[in-house]
């Protein structure tokens, strides 16, 4: 996928949301900010800590960045509390 392939399909998403399917197959949309739950230490992150995700990225590889306290995150990294 080119920056242009990229800046075209991020032209219908926000930062500030996410639709998330839940274990009852339900589809829920999620504002920024949401609360998330650490499944293994990462950087100042350690497991079991809950924070809060400020704003939803994605890298050129269409993978999905959390930003907390600033920070960016692979989303692999959270359960989202829901």
């Amino acid at each position: 996928m080119t920056k242009k392939d990229l800046a075209e399909l991020l032209k219908y998403s926000s930062p500030l949301e996410i639709y998330v399917v839940t274990w009852q197959n339900t589809l829920l949309k999620l504002y920024c900010p949401f609360e998330v739950k650490v499944v293994h230490d990462i950087g100042a992150l350690k497991t079991g800590q809950f924070v809060f995700v400020e704003e939803i990225k994605v890298t050129i590889e269409l993978k999905t960045v959390f930003i907390i306290d600033t920070k960016a995150y692979y989303y692999y990294h959270f359960d989202i509390v829901v």
